[in-house]
């Protein structure tokens, strides 16, 4: 496994799935936390940190969005890999939009999970299609601004509040990450945040 990934929370109501997964984490020397309904697991969320959560779309008392949104709270956030043998297209849309990193339809390998969870904490997201819906319906310097202060205030998580080690890990002076926060401190007081996006037209 990574070895960012310390902890891993796995989310599933199938109950062999559920041990061969648990089984797999705790093999590999990952903290193992699991849960049959999404209400355990979102309490479970509050109470611990992990890196990585593993859940099915659709558990007995609800679907994985409410986990999601739960887990979009938290700072640093833990990267998402859903499973499921039913999502429908809209679903992976959804999934997408809430940020999650990878999806596995059922039924799949235990490699394949492993492969899965390498790319969750070795690539990036593909950010162009959450980037071109928001065309027409928000301003460009709205996202700029979003995507700064979002990133920045994930980076100081991870690193415990430390701007020095934040800067590492996007790539950035600590200087840069003062001047964000500045701007993004600006943005705040701002109205509308931070004005309009365009100057008049002029045609």
């Amino acid at each position: 496994m990574h070895p960012s990934l310390k902890r891993v929370l796995i989310v599933e109501d199938d109950d062999a799935l559920r041990t061969a997964l648990v089984r797999l984490f705790v093999r590999s020397g990952v903290d193992t936390l699991h849960a049959r309904t999404a209400q355990r697991a979102c309490e479970l969320l509050r109470e611990e940190r992990t890196e990585l959560i593993i859940a099915d779309v659709r558990l007995q008392d609800s679907t994985v969005f409410e986990l999601l949104d739960v887990a979009r709270e938290l700072s640093p956030a833990p990267a998402v890999i859903a499973i499921s043998g039913k999502a429908s297209p809209d679903e992976a849309f959804r999934l997408a939009q809430k940020g999650v990193r990878g999806y596995l339809a059922k039924p799949f390998t235990l490699s394949a999970l492993r492969e899965e969870v390498e790319s969750a904490f070795s690539e990036g997201p593909d950010l162009e299609p959450l980037i071109a819906a928001t065309v027409g319906r928000v301003p460009l310097r709205r996202v700029q601004s979003d995507v700064r202060r979002v990133m920045v205030k994930e980076a100081l998580a991870r690193a415990d509040g430390n701007r020095s080690a934040a800067a590492r890990l996007l790539q950035v002076t600590r200087q840069a990450i003062q001047q964000s926060l500045r701007a993004t401190e600006k943005d705040l007081r701002s109205p509308a945040g931070g004005g309009p996006a365009t100057s008049p037209s002029q045609d």
